[in-house]
């Protein structure tokens, strides 16, 4: 198992120039933050209580938004896997709980709010890049919840007084991701370019920025703006491929060159991935058979990415290294990566495609492909292989970044989710790629009413 890489406890080398005196802030979450943003190291515990929100919300969710209803994961277990898996979902599985979302944004509000007052110099690099990290980590949060929810209730202010509104109705969502890409664009601007060492994978740097809105362009098919900010990425000296050899170090180790932005964990803050994948015949998920079969022969990957001594196959080797036969149900320190450089060229090869530029997607795609072992292709080996180069690059991502959380969210904003799914599901209802709101907020907000397809 990997070392630790966020500490409650040595946050002030996690964070930027944090003093002692940060080490005695507990992270902000539900309380008025009025009398807590005094100096720079509450400031910094601010932001840190966003970061810890961030470890809560993505340890096990983080699959089951974005692995548990696609195509590549089959499972024997009840609860939610089995209730995604299958389409039926309802209003009281765990995962149609946006609790720990809402959470990351309040604690986020507060940050963004308090510390301009902590700072006399508006023009401050450290005041900026903290409001920067705080406005990234807001936006990652709305971006989960309209793409899971659609529209969802929307506040950029925290809750501190009896007198606001507490019971807010959704808002369309268009109107939210317009908000996070300008929380991005903030971000971009003034995040450090670098923390330093380690710090460089779990805060929000310059590239993470640009890799988030990499992501939110294309979600809105604006590709034009998703191969700028894509460049930024591939332009930046932080992040090169790994090679093959290296490629489940990625995973199991974390902190790699590859990486733009992880969450972070240790023995204090786990997460469930081993729970997830890792436990033989006992895991939540392992690959489909149709998965399996859609590989190419001589693919690199294949080994490292399911037991293949098992028949069929029940475990999952990716996050844990390949041979890994630890049956241990001890919750896990990965790191969970949620923005890589070869997902951000990939996504620029794709939005290369979209605009019929294939003589620009071609190469990007063929870099994936051959770190993987795999021939380059042309547009004609492309078109017989997978019917157009579009194609060939969403089977690359099933491939490249399997099981990492990308795989529904991509049907989704591919418009393929119910060709890929009905198959296999029944799918079949637009209105049902959205989760149904959780049951304790409908009781609770008078203004909220459930997602139709679920009433």
């Amino acid at each position: 198992m990997k070392n630790i890489t966020i500490k409650l406890t040595t946050l002030m080398f996690v964070l930027l120039l944090a003093s002692c005196s940060f080490l005695d802030k507990e992270p902000i979450s539900s309380f008025s933050a009025q009398g807590f943003y005094k100096t720079v190291s509450d400031a910094q515990a601010g932001v840190y209580g966003i970061y810890n929100g961030m470890q809560s919300t993505f340890r096990i969710n983080f699959a089951y938004w974005g692995e548990g209803r696609a195509d590549a994961v089959e499972t024997n277990h009840s609860g939610d896997p089995h209730a995604l898996s299958r389409n039926l979902l309802s209003p009281v599985i765990p995962s149609s709980n946006w609790t720990n979302l809402y959470m990351v944004i309040s604690r986020a509000n507060y940050a963004i709010k308090y510390i301009p007052e902590v700072f006399e110099d508006d023009n401050s690099a450290l005041r900026n890049q903290l409001i920067g990290q705080s406005r990234a980590l807001r936006a990652i949060a709305y971006f989960y919840l309209v793409r899971v929810w659609g529209d969802v209730p929307f506040t950029l202010e925290p809750y501190e007084s009896g007198r606001q509104e507490l019971f807010l109705p959704v808002t369309n969502r268009e109107t939210i991701l317009d908000q996070i890409v300008d929380d991005l664009l903030y971000a971009s601007q003034f995040c450090a370019p670098s923390y330093g060492g380690e710090r460089d994978r779990v805060l929000i740097t310059k590239g993470g920025a640009d890799g988030l809105l990499t992501q939110v362009y294309m979600w809105r098919k604006q590709y034009d703006k998703a191969i700028l900010a894509a460049e930024r990425v591939m332009d930046n000296p932080l992040y090169s491929l790994v090679t093959i050899s290296n490629w489940n170090n990625m995973f199991s180790a974390g902190l790699s060159s590859e990486s733009v932005f992880e969450v972070g964990y240790d023995e204090t803050q786990t997460n469930s991935m081993r729970i997830l994948y890792a436990l033989g015949n006992d895991a939540d998920y392992f690959p489909s058979q149709k998965f399996m079969n859609s590989f190419e022969d001589g693919d690199l990957r294949k080994p490292k990415i399911w037991d293949n001594t098992q028949t069929p196959p029940r475990k999952i080797w990716k996050f844990f290294g390949e041979g890994f036969n630890d049956e241990s149900p001890d919750p896990s320190q990965n790191n969970i990566i949620l923005v890589r450089l070869s997902d951000i060229m990939l996504l620029k090869a794709e939005a290369h495609a979209r605009l019929h530029q294939n003589d620009l997607a071609l190469p990007l795609l063929n870099s994936i492909r051959n770190r993987a072992g795999l021939p380059s292709l042309d547009e004609n080996d492309a078109e017989d292989l997978y019917s157009t180069v579009a194609d060939a690059i969403m089977h690359e991502r099933l491939i490249e970044l399997c099981f990492e959380g990308h795989r529904w969210f991509d049907l989704v904003r591919t418009d393929k989710a119910i060709e890929v799914m009905n198959p296999i599901n029944q799918l079949s209802d637009p209105r049902n790629i959205v989760w149904p709101i959780h049951e304790d907020a409908v009781n609770r907000n008078p203004n909220l009413d459930q997602n139709e397809f679920y009433r």
